[in-house]
């Protein structure tokens, strides 16, 4: 996409996050919900309309490799159209060198995130700092991560004994060395939905500290989503072999990271577990049907409704 599509888009009601940092830090979390395909652009839209609330969309790697770059940004493009009173902003979640220097380079994304935490802290730094200018010199920011989470989605594949508390101490170190706009932070999450498998919930003390000694900068929480019980039983009748203790974020504790700094609320299980029941249940239940039309619409109905409840929820509600 070139710059004029770029500056289209803005006509509408696209944002930089830097802004949506700077309105939401200490007050409230912003959904940034991992998209693939129409069905959840647009339940995802749908749902930030109905509650006026600023949306973060994110692209993996996988998913533009999926369907096509170009064919996502312009699905994006006519949800802007769609939906011009949505505050929302375009991030590239999960990406290596190479990807982030083809997103900046798109002239599409308004941030782009580079995943050196698997590198040693030298080599993050050194990675980050090279994204960071590149990204600066085209007015695209830049979110990092420090530490390692654990669990699975899309090509993350981590086990818990190689996952790692981000370190307070070199998070104020790696923000001043690296130049990035926002900070993803290890603190007790993890990607997928075996969440939290050893009982210990988000490391509130961790962030306590991380905000004292880089207050008012903007931090990130990966593997946040919620992993219902319900939606994992439904799932489990409908045929489904789900292990019964998955298990995702702590309410209380969510909404406590937020006082603590964190702003960008990364949610990506949810939305499967919920596309997962949809079809699921459906093709139990109609198994003569071959009709993708009808889960879809049900996808996009609970997805907006998901999608509403859960900026409710972060406080996001009636923001734009």
């Amino acid at each position: 996409m070139s710059t004029a599509n770029l500056i289209d888009l803005n006509e509408f009601m696209r944002v930089s996050i830097q802004k949506l940092y700077q309105e939401a830090y200490g007050k409230y979390g912003i959904g940034a919900f991992n998209v693939f395909n129409a069905e959840q652009v647009l339940g995802i839209f749908r749902g930030a309309s109905r509650v006026s609330a600023p949306v973060i969309i994110q692209l993996t790697p996988v998913a533009r490799d999926y369907l096509n770059a170009e064919m996502l940004e312009g699905i994006l493009t006519a949800a802007g159209k769609i939906h011009p009173d949505v505050t929302f902003t375009v991030h590239l979640d999960h990406g290596n060198y190479d990807h982030c220097v083809n997103a900046i380079e798109s002239g599409t994304y308004n941030s782009v995130m580079i995943d050196a935490s698997h590198e040693a802290f030298e080599d993050n730094i050194r990675i980050t700092h090279e994204i960071s200018v590149l990204a600066h010199s085209k007015g695209i920011a830049v979110e990092a991560e420090l530490g390692v989470l654990s669990g699975v989605e899309d090509h993350i594949s981590i086990d818990e004994k190689h996952a790692l508390y981000t370190d307070p101490r070199q998070a104020e170190e790696f923000v001043r060395r690296t130049g990035c706009d926002s900070l993803a932070v290890a603190v007790g999450t993890s990607h997928g939905a075996y969440k939290f498998s050893g009982g210990d919930g988000l490391q509130l003390n961790i962030l306590k500290q991380i905000q004292q000694r880089i207050p008012g900068f903007p931090l990130v929480l990966h593997g946040a989503s919620a992993v219902p019980a319900e939606e994992v039983n439904r799932i489990n009748l409908a045929g489904g072999v789900i292990n019964s203790g998955a298990k995702g974020a702590n309410d209380e504790e969510l909404l406590a990271a937020i006082n603590f700094g964190v702003c960008k609320i990364n949610i990506a299980t949810d939305m499967r577990l919920i596309w997962t029941r949809i079809h699921r249940e459906f093709f139990r239940n109609s198994p003569e049907l071959f009709d993708m039309v009808i889960p879809g619409r049900n996808y996009m109905n609970a997805l907006e409704a998901f999608v509403a409840h859960k900026c409710t929820f972060l406080k996001s509600n009636n923001r734009n």
